[in-house]
């Protein structure tokens, strides 16, 4: 029961990490979120990478298979 209220932040402790997060990283906080801003958009860019992939993937057509019942031997 406890492991599944850990998981509902009120505003509360939003503000507590904020205030943490300000005062940690105080004047560098532009450059930590430019940087977190490019971590993400580097993941998201490979994650559609990937897609790409799979779709790429799915498209290409099977190989016909020969039905041997159909064939008659002489």
């Amino acid at each position: 029961m406890g492991t599944t209220l850990a998981f509902f932040i009120g505003p509360m402790e939003m503000g507590m990490i904020a205030l943490a997060g300000l005062l940690l990283f105080g004047n560098r906080l532009p450059e930590v979120g430019r940087s977190l801003g490019k971590g993400i958009i580097e993941f998201k860019k490979g994650v559609k990478g990937i897609q790409d992939e799979i779709e790429e993937a799915s498209d290409v057509p099977e190989p016909k298979k020969v039905d041997s019942t159909t064939h008659s031997v002489d």
